[in-house]
This record gives C-alpha cells, structure tokens and sequence, in this order.
C-alpha cells in the first residue's frame, strides 16, 4: 500500500531557479534577487542579537512577531492587527490557501503569472483554475462573478513584467465572491500598489516580501496585509515560531531603513531603463517592465538560443518551456556593470 495521498505522489512539484553550486563565477539574472547587499543597519542587528556568546539563540523567538508587525503596520499605515508575517510571502499564499480552500473547492490564477499557487492548491486537493491575458494584458474570459474561493493575482506580472492599473484591481475586487489576493512580491519597483484597495474591501489581502527590494531572499522574510477576522485565521494555522530570531532582527532592521531602501529600488529601476532602451535597440522586443526583471524577446523569438549563448558565457537568465513563454527571456535587474557585461554577450550572441 501506499502511504503518500494520491495527490502528492502524483503531483510534479515547483521547480524553483536553478542556483549554481560556484556561484560567485556567473552573473545569476535568474532568480529576480537584488544586485545589492542589504542595509548595513541589517547585518548590526543580526550581531546585536547573537550577542557575544549567542546565548539567545537556546530560546525561542517572539512567536507573535509582534514587534515586526508594529513597524510594518507603521510603514504601511495599518494596526497591526491587519497585519501577519511570515517564512517568506510563500508562507502565507500557502496559508491562504489552507485557510480558505477545502479539497475539491476552486482557486483561481492568471497564467503566465507565479506558477506555484498549483502546486499548493495541489497540495490541499483543491481545484486550479487559470485565466489568459488579452493582447492588452486584461484578464480573458473573467466572469461578472467570480466564485471561487481565491484568485491569485501577480501584479507587477511575473514573468511578463507588467503591471496590471490600480482601477482594474479594484474592478477584480468588486466581481470576486472570495478572496482577491493581490502578490505584490515586486510592487516597490513600481509607481502604484494596491494597499489602499485592503481598507476598503474586505475581500482584498496584499502579500509582501522583502526578498526582492529588501535584499533579504536569503533571510526568508514575508508579509501579508487583510481584515483583523482574515489576519487572525492565519495566525491559527502558521507555524507558531515560523520567524527566527536573527530573521526577525533582520526584519525591523530593514523596514526601519527606508533611505537605504528607497535608494536602492531608484537604482534598480535606472538600470532596468537603461538595459530596456539598450535591448530595444538590438532589436529585442521588450514588455512594460514595472518589476526588477524585464521579458525579452530576441528578433528572431528563439528563447533557448539566447538563453543557451548566455548560459555558456557564465550568465544566468530565466528560460520557460511553456509556449507562451518560451520564445523570450526573463532577465533579472543586476548591477549596472553586470547588465553592460549581459548586453555585450547578446551583441555576441547575435
């Protein structure tokens, strides 16, 4: 007999990045990290909470996390009542789902957008289903009600790249019966987010990282902003220490630093104008870019060849075998020099 429900043995599983075992010799473009360390006030509060003999570490953390969520709800303007956090903005999704989602009931997603809400929606025996995007990137065939538990909408789009308007956003929220779960895993890079649309409909969660604009994806750090009722339904079901010590330290740390932070997404996004207008002259087609990453696609739409000239020459960049993706690139923002080094190999290349 066995053991393994038939769903889980049966289920592929996400595959995440490839991520080299000799890292420090490739330009990594590949996984939409940050090309720049975390603040420096970070790394102080991770020494500050080791201590000299890092005897804190034999306790348990704070389980609530409550000083994280006053910070947070300070920065974003909430109570912290509305606000959880979480082992990485996956946690929650996964949370979400659990919370919300019975076997045999529906959630729903855009696709392209973040493939593993399937696989955790297979993980719960729920149900997927997936909507297309118009040529002008609306979502096709989405009902004047939708019924289903969540849908799960990635806005700024990846791998795509765009952004999907502040009013459509709301047009979501007013025809979904459940949840609208806006992933807004790359909003700082954008000039718009959704965090006003959560105090005014009670249907609408916003989930955060600090993978991305923080520069913590090492540390494993995410958030979720929601309704005190919805909040307190996840608190019942996370892990009750999901947080660690030197990751909570790392948290506040970062989210207190906002000159460093605003300093760097400004950065980020220069570059990502820069190598945009640079692609656009060799030909590649390029989509609005509201993230840390572009979707390119070279003259002749032959994804794995670019992908395969520049895997030679030591530079990592995201590849799909889907067909609707599998004629471009997705190209993370590095640092100015190692988008310059990226360009050169695409001249190369050809």
């Amino acid at each position: 007999m066995n053991p393994l429900r038939p769903a889980i043995a049966n289920m592929a599983g996400y595959v995440p990045g490839f991520q080299p075992p000799d890292i420090a010799s490739w330009i990594k473009l590949n996984t939409n990290e940050n090309p720049y360390p975390p603040s420096l006030k970070v790394k102080e509060a991770i020494l500050a909470e080791l201590g000299d003999d890092a005897a804190l570490l034999r306790t348990y953390p704070s389980a609530s996390s409550e000083k994280l969520r006053q910070v947070a709800g300070q920065l974003y303007g909430f109570d912290p009542s509305w606000i959880i956090m979480a082992n990485g903005s996956d946690e929650v999704l996964n949370n979400l789902i659990r919370a919300c989602a019975g076997e045999g009931e529906e959630i729903a997603y855009v696709h392209p957008s973040y493939s593993y809400y399937a696989t955790l929606a297979e993980i719960q025996g729920a149900k997927v289903r997936t909507f297309g995007l118009t040529d002008d990137f609306r979502i096709a065939d989405f009902p004047e009600r939708y019924s289903g538990r969540l849908f799960f909408l990635t806005t700024p789009n990846s791998p795509l790249g765009f952004a999907f308007p502040l009013a459509y956003v709301e047009e979501l929220a007013n025809r979904c019966d459940g949840l609208l779960v806006v992933d807004e895993a790359y909003a700082d890079f954008n000039d718009w987010n959704a965090l006003d649309l959560v105090r005014r409909y009670p249907n609408v969660v916003i989930t955060r990282t600090l993978s991305k604009s923080y520069a913590l994806a090492g540390m494993r750090l995410g958030l979720a902003i929601a309704r005190p009722e919805i909040i307190a339904a996840l608190d019942k079901i996370r892990d009750h220490y999901n947080l660690d010590r030197l990751a909570q330290a790392a948290c506040v740390a970062a989210l207190q630093d906002q000159e460093y932070f605003r300093r760097r997404c400004e950065q980020v996004v220069a570059t990502r104008k820069f190598f945009v207008a640079e692609l656009q002259s060799l030909g590649y087609a390029v989509l609005e870019a509201a993230g840390n990453f572009v979707f390119a696609s070279p003259p002749d739409r032959n994804g794995q060849r670019i992908y395969d000239g520049l895997y030679a020459r030591k530079i990592l960049v995201r590849h799909f075998s889907d067909p609707l993706l599998c004629h471009g690139l997705r190209i993370s923002i590095g640092t100015r020099a190692e988008m310059e080094q990226t360009l050169s190999a695409l001249r190369e290349i050809g």
